[in-house]
């Protein structure tokens, strides 16, 4: 008799099972439709890499149309660049991503991570401890400790003169030299520069500092576009204080000036050059005629072969003949928006996209599977007791 109850009670239960899976079936009951069937997502197909830039390539990169103004002969920089800044399409290069040290040509990046977080009224008095870091040999501008001077003083004590003694201080007001290198680096990974690796925020001389042509376009460029850097880069002339009133300071890129014997270059609007003993000379320069930008780049010039101010006219002036002329060898990466970022800040986080919802989740399909088999037992009981029969405890 128990064998035959327990065979009766499996019976039942597939039963149960049975008519739970029926509740699964397309068109079974209206009141239990079909689930959609919901594919599992699938990764996404990896892209074909891009085809590399010349910019990747070692040497010089050229693509002349019929007419095309030769490339200077006269240039033995061992990295250089010429792009147009507006479009930021480059139109020539030699060893565009080769790793060099940058000497105050890295200000550039500073004064990106640095400018927008100072107020130019701001007034900071300085102290011993802002100046400690300051290299042995360094290009000052005249910082003295215990002073007060104003943001913007101090600025075009970095811009005209190339003061470390100013950097640092301005170091100093956003976290100290240590923060500002991580947000140096942070900036140049921002804006694209994956040449660039920061030890120190002037520029001076340490091992594993460098940057590339490339680089310094694409710092010089975004520079451009920021109305404070470009006011400051191409002033030539300024007043510096101190405790005796003000001195006279001259910008020290001398295509923008005229001094030492080089001659000023018409049009130009900036952007910054350097020199160490390491790095040698170096140059981010741009002029402006007829509508065009042109930006330069000059990374080392040979010794006693060639002037990093006289090979920047040579590329500014085949800039300007050949563009049109030449088909781009690579581009600069696209300019952040300004008006974009505080607003990606402050916006709402955007609505969840919406997806197509199965009409039975998973945990719903067994809750109904486990409730049909539950009615079959209950039924399969109901018929064991008879009318008025209990089950034993």
């Amino acid at each position: 008799m128990a064998i035959r109850s327990l065979r009766c009670l499996r019976s039942t239960r597939a039963a149960a099972l049975a008519a739970g899976a029926v509740l699964l079936l397309p068109g079974a009951a209206a009141a239990a439709p079909s689930p959609a069937v919901v594919a599992e997502p699938q990764p996404p197909k990896p892209r074909p890499a891009p085809p590399h830039s010349l910019l990747d390539r070692a040497g010089e990169q050229v693509r002349r149309m019929s007419g095309a103004p030769a490339l200077p002969v006269d240039l033995s920089s061992r990295s250089w660049l010429v792009a147009d800044a507006r479009t930021g399409e480059v139109l020539a290069s030699l060893n565009a991503h080769r790793r060099l040290p940058p000497a105050s040509t890295l200000k550039t990046l500073f004064a990106l991570t640095a400018l927008p977080q100072l107020t130019p009224g701001t007034r900071h008095k300085v102290t011993d401890r802002d100046l400690a870091g300051v290299g042995e040999g360094s290009s000052l501008v005249g910082v003295v400790p215990g002073y007060r001077y104003r943001v913007d003083d101090l600025w075009r004590g970095v811009f005209l003169r190339s003061g470390n003694d100013a950097v640092h201080v301005l170091a100093a007001m956003i976290g100290g030299e240590r923060s500002t290198v991580r947000q140096m680096q942070a900036t140049a990974t921002r804006l694209g520069a994956r040449d660039t690796r920061v030890v120190t925020p002037d520029g001076y001389d340490e091992p594993g500092q460098v940057s590339s042509a490339y680089d310094l376009a694409v710092f010089g460029r975004a520079g451009l576009a920021d109305e404070q850097f470009a006011r400051y880069c191409a002033t030539d002339f300024a007043k510096f204080p101190d405790e005796h009133g003000s001195f006279a300071i001259q910008n020290t890129n001398r295509l923008l000036t005229g001094a030492d014997g080089v001659d000023r270059y018409t049009g130009l609007i900036g952007v910054k050059n350097g020199y160490t003993t390491n790095a040698g000379n170096t140059l981010v320069a741009a002029a402006r005629r007829g509508g065009r930008t042109i930006l330069v780049t000059v990374m080392h010039p040979e010794a006693g072969q060639g002037s990093v101010y006289a090979e920047a006219r040579s590329l500014l002036n085949w800039g300007f003949k050949a563009s049109g002329q030449v088909r781009p060898v690579g581009s600069l990466p696209a300019l952040p928006s300004k008006k974009a970022e505080p607003a990606r800040a402050a916006a709402p986080l955007p609505a969840p996209v919406a997806r197509a919802k199965p009409l039975f989740s998973t945990g719903t399909l067994i809750s109904a599977g486990a409730a049909a088999l539950l009615m079959a037992g209950w039924a399969y009981l109901a018929l064991r007791r008879g009318p008025g029969r209990r089950t034993a405890s």
